[in-house]
């Protein structure tokens, strides 16, 4: 990671052309767009100037322990979120902000905003005002909650909606603690960004078909909780259901890296031939391997015990021993990373995941290369995260030409 890499000099990805009217903060949105402005769109981030005080703008901007004399409106973050996007400020209380904002909008493919319809609707952004200025816009809303049930315009953040997703309630149906708890990441506000990127570019490929543009929608509990329920909903597929909430495979207290005489690897055996496999290596093709219990779709009734026993025969070898012997054997096994390691992991290490670049006016950071690989229409990376309003001017001196 020692080599400084350069900025590309254009967008070559599959959404070059596409210009997006970025009104989100924090993750759920800003994630969205960045992997919009990865794939080659244009993203223009229009942030509100704030107070004054130095804590305008993206509420993410501010966290973090950044260097000393390193911009403190570039936190960490922000930094992983942002870039490929462009940053203006208006006060849209004043009449020519307000109409640089609408000639903006008439430039824009898509409007991707965070705030609350409510809000969007005082301001004069809802999508009937939008639609106004720019007829076919791709308009997308993300939202706490669907605009259908009685949570909407209710405050959403990740913690609340892990907590309402029913995600909260996965721990405490592995390990017999009933305390339901947040997992440590903003996977509420990931995975609704997942959506959200898959509608807009499903918004636009409508558009090109139709010509027309549309209103879309992406509510967090509604996305989290499929998500979710992918394998939880489990026998409640059913109706009548005929059995548990939870894929029993999944809710299993034992299903975790295993350990070994000097670290842990994850491991999974699979398929039935994969199991022979590992329990003739383990010394246990007389025994185990014959027990029915651990056979064919009996074993997945009895994954609890296996995975138990598995766990016992880990730790007699080295990592290294075990990914020798496993892997030449195709038996699914890997070392366990712990979050300082992955810099030095070799297949992320081959495939260039971390970059080091060198921001003008901060300094040198590191980022993660956009991981989708498209062959005849790369994603790259133009432009270093922003500085609050740091493209303002830029952007309507083009808005002026434009019009």
């Amino acid at each position: 990671m020692a080599e400084v890499k350069q900025l590309a000099n254009e967008a070559t990805g599959p959404l070059k052309g596409i210009r997006i009217l970025d009104l989100t903060s924090v993750v759920f949105g800003a994630y969205a767009t960045q992997m919009l402005g990865d794939q080659g769109a244009e993203v223009i981030k229009l942030e509100d100037p704030g107070s004054g005080r130095g804590t305008g703008g993206d509420i993410m901007r501010w966290p973090g322990h950044t260097p000393k004399d390193w911009p403190r409106d570039l936190g960490p973050i922000f930094l992983t979120i942002n870039r490929n996007k462009r940053s203006v400020v208006f006060n849209l209380a004043d009449p020519k902000s307000r109409r640089s904002l609408e000639a903006l909008i008439k430039s824009c493919d898509v409007f991707a905003t965070s705030i609350r319809y409510e809000g969007l609707k005082r301001l004069g952004l809802a999508y009937e005002d939008v639609k106004a200025l720019r007829p076919d816009v791709v308009y997308v809303h993300a939202a706490g909650y669907g605009s259908e049930g009685p949570y909407a315009g209710e405050p959403a953040y990740d913690d609340l909606i892990q907590s309402a997703s029913g995600l909260a309630d996965v721990l405490p149906r592995t390990d017999g603690n009933p305390t339901p708890r947040i997992l440590p990441s903003l996977i509420a506000d990931k995975v609704s960004g997942l959506f959200m990127c898959q509608a807009i570019t499903a918004g636009l490929l409508s558009r090109e078909r139709t010509g027309q543009g549309q209103f879309i929608e992406v509510p967090m509990l509604e996305c989290v909780t499929s998500f979710n329920l992918v394998e939880h909903l489990y026998d409640h597929a059913f109706d009548p259901p005929t059995g548990q909430w939870g894929y029993q495979r999944v809710v299993n207290p034992h299903r975790k890296p295993f350990q070994t005489k000097d670290g842990y690897i994850g491991l999974l055996p699979y398929t039935d031939k994969q199991w022979d496999i590992f329990f003739d290596v383990a010394g246990w093709g007389e025994t185990f391997g014959k027990d029915p219990r651990f056979q064919g779709l009996e074993r997945g009734k009895n994954i609890h015990e296996l995975y138990a026993l598995v766990e016992t025969v880990t730790v007699t070898k080295t990592t290294d021993e075990w990914l020798d012997l496993l892997k030449p054997l195709s038996i699914p096994v890997t070392r366990t990373n712990r979050l300082d390691d992955l810099p030095e992991d070799p297949h992320l290490k081959a495939v260039g995941f971390f970059e080091k670049y060198d921001h003008p006016q901060a300094g040198a950071y590191v980022a993660m290369k956009p991981p989708v690989k498209f062959t005849g229409t790369p994603s790259n990376i133009r432009r270093h995260p922003p500085r609050l309003g740091e493209h303002t001017e830029e952007v309507l001196a083009e808005v002026s030409q434009e019009a």
